[in-house]
């Protein structure tokens, strides 16, 4: 799942329209559809204050669920 829909979820979890969310955050409304359709990501600040308002952790947003093997990061 991406980021985009990770946040759409969590969105209309908590019962926001992309219009509500935006003005809790500060932000535009193309902001929100910017970021839902993966065409662009928020800032740090404003992933804290999302994740904060949707009742979900940043890791939660931020992580594609790819799992790393140990072997692929261990240096030779």
């Amino acid at each position: 799942m991406t980021f985009g829909e990770k946040l759409r979820e969590a969105r209309k979890e908590v019962c926001l329209s992309q219009e509500q969310l935006a003005e809790k955050m500060c932000v535009s409304r193309s902001a929100i559809a910017k970021w839902e359709t993966d065409k662009g990501m928020p800032d740090i600040n404003n992933l804290k204050v999302m994740s904060k308002l949707l009742n979900v952790s940043v890791d939660y947003l931020l992580d594609n669920e790819e799992k790393i093997s140990f072997n692929e990061i261990k240096e030779a």
